[in-house]
């Protein structure tokens, strides 16, 4: 008895210092819990060069095959898809890319981030990894510019899984959409640091448990971001009449897995519908309950039906 009270009270003891450390150190705590999270999901940190940007990305699975190459929304980065890919990495090569603009990567102010130039940015960087085709993911604007890289480059694209995309212009209009065109609101960005739990819940119905660290860092760099990004969804908003995926993929005859989260605020529900019509070998999989970022609230259920999806490739 006398061994495990010393064995309860080391462990007491370990979980008040950690707790004062994420106070007192927020960021190197939460480099140490982000870089624990990438190595339980089998992800390694690496970085890559293409024309004017640096590209930090996280690669992790079997080397050999056609890699899952995923890529994020707006406002997100390469660690919205680690939780996922712990389910992923022990069977297929997983990669998760910074865009420009984003995370870690390269964000000059003056730089074009449209969905076009995005498109070319992606195909630079699987010329620089040497990954001729590839399978791609893709979430919120991530799903928008996979969608609009298959249009444009189907001989390069095994498969696509389209994860709550934007870029349908035909569906109904989310709360954001909404709350953007009728009073100038940006509901996915955070103007303070104290505004990032309101983006959270906006963007998740079920939010995962983040630590202090974690959170703290998250919320200073969304908020160090929040002209470039704002900026960035602007003109995403203003070109969309020219980029919407509706005429670029109808007809587009390349299997595509479409996951959406039924409580969606960010683009509605809706657009499973329209894409699955517009793809002819498409299926859905709508998560009742589930907001914006399925891969980070459910990410066991999301993994399992993508790799069901996959077998039958």
């Amino acid at each position: 008895m006398k061994m495990l009270a010393r064995i309860l009270g080391g462990v007491v003891a370990l979980l008040v210092v950690l707790g004062v450390l994420e106070r007192v150190a927020p960021q190197p705590m939460a480099r140490g819990l982000v870089s624990l999270q990438r190595t339980s999901s089998g992800l390694e940190l690496k970085k890559a060069q293409i024309p004017g940007f640096d590209i930090p990305y996280l690669e992790g699975g079997p080397a050999e095959g056609e890699p899952l190459v995923l890529v994020h929304g707006i406002g997100a980065d390469k660690d919205n898809f680690d939780r996922a890919a712990m389910f992923l990495t022990p069977t297929m090569r997983v990669i998760s890319i910074d865009l420009p603009g984003f995370g870690e990567a390269s964000k000059p102010m003056d730089a074009d981030y449209g969905i076009p130039k995005q498109v070319e940015r992606l195909d630079q960087f699987l010329t620089a990894l040497n990954i001729p085709k590839a399978h791609l993911g893709g979430n919120s604007m991530g799903g928008w510019i996979i969608a609009s890289y298959a249009a444009a480059h189907p001989e390069k694209v095994s498969s696509l899984w389209l994860i709550d995309a934007a870029g349908v212009g035909t569906g109904k209009p989310s709360e954001v959409r909404t709350a953007y065109e009728s009073r100038g609101e940006f509901m996915l960005f955070s103007k303070t640091p104290e505004d990032f739990d309101r983006v959270l819940t906006t963007v998740m119905s079920k939010p995962p448990y983040l630590p202090y660290s974690v959170k703290h860092v998250i919320s200073q760099r969304a908020f160090a971001d929040y002209d470039l990004h704002t900026r960035i969804f602007a003109d995403l908003f203003k070109a969309a009449p020219q980029t919407i995926l509706e005429p670029k993929v109808k007809g587009l005859a390349i299997p595509t897995l479409i996951t959406w989260g039924a409580e969606d605020r960010a683009t509605d529900v809706s657009g499973a519908d329209v894409l699955h019509k517009l793809l002819p070998k498409s299926e859905v999989h709508v998560l009742e309950g589930i907001g914006h970022l399925p891969q980070l609230e459910a990410s066991r259920p999301v993994a399992k039906r993508y790799l069901d999806f996959r077998a039958k490739l």
